[in-house]
């Protein structure tokens, strides 16, 4: 039973981490794409 709750305790962790880490460079990617359309225009 221990084993079963870590490991759903890591999938959690990981999902969380995942969906900041996506969150994280959708925005840096975003930030890039503006900062080259200001530089071009």
């Amino acid at each position: 039973m221990a084993i079963a709750t870590e490991k759903k305790s890591w999938v959690k962790w990981i999902r969380r981490v995942g969906i900041w880490g996506f969150l994280f460079f959708l925005v840096k990617g975003l930030v890039w794409l503006a900062l080259a359309y200001w530089i071009v225009k």
